[in-house]
């Protein structure tokens, strides 16, 4: 055998070889791929059974527990009740939609808090004052910060309601440089910072916003209730 045949035979065994290496690594990279796929179906199809679960629990919860509550704001005899009654039904439509992930804005945010505040004054014989700067920016607010601020408005009324009986209560929203404040005073008698557990979520949520509330007396009595904190790039 000359030198030309052998080396033809040897050019021959390599190409052979490297082809049989390049279709191994080939199947590999493919048998690879569709094990990524299949996680990544199984993946998504789990994702989907929780999302269904979850919107399951969801509708249960509005349905059952939230019309209980609403049966209970119409037919309490006592006004203190049907407010309590009203805050837990609207804590759980916050619950609801904002679990849920819906966007939202500074502004839409705080329309839903007049509105919620003129309805809660309005159905214990109150009256809402409410002063809000010309152009107020309007960030977008994501889940988790619309819900701190709903509460801490909500808790504060609530306060204002249960403990100063107050008959007006004035809610102002101003910047002050990079900053929101909103405060909400009552003409009660002047309860400096109203007891229980509501304080304490109070706080917690101002601080989880990146700001701080404090109580103080009100300019014309009652107490004024201030939170502030940064807004949001956007």
């Amino acid at each position: 055998m000359n030198g030309g045949v052998l080396a033809a035979l040897l050019a021959a065994a390599t190409a052979a070889a490297t082809a049989a290496a390049v279709a191994f690594a080939y199947g590999r990279i493919m048998r690879r791929r569709r094990s990524l796929i299949a996680q990544e179906q199984s993946l998504q199809a789990q994702a989907a059974a929780v999302a269904a679960e979850r919107e399951r629990i969801y509708r249960d919860l509005h349905d059952d527990l939230g019309a209980k509550l609403l049966t209970l704001v119409h037919g309490a005899a006592d006004p203190a009740l049907a407010d309590l009654a009203r805050s837990a039904l609207q804590d759980l439509r916050d619950v609801v939609s904002r679990t849920r992930g819906e966007p939202g804005t500074l502004q839409m945010a705080l329309g839903e808090i007049r509105r919620e505040a003129e309805q809660r004054l309005a159905a214990a014989g109150a009256r809402l004052a409410w002063e809000a700067a010309d152009e107020l920016p309007d960030p977008a607010l994501d889940a988790a910060q619309a819900l701190h601020l709903y509460r801490i408005v909500r808790e504060a009324l609530s306060n204002a309601l249960r403990h100063a009986q107050a008959r007006t209560v004035r809610i102002r929203v101003r910047r002050h440089g990079g900053a929101l404040y909103l405060d909400i005073t009552d003409d009660g008698p002047g309860v400096a910072e109203p007891p229980g557990q509501g304080v304490h979520g109070m706080r917690r949520r101002a601080e989880a916003l990146g700001g701080a509330v404090d109580w103080s007396s009100g300019t014309v009595g009652g107490t004024k209730v201030t939170l502030h904190f940064p807004l949001p790039d956007g």
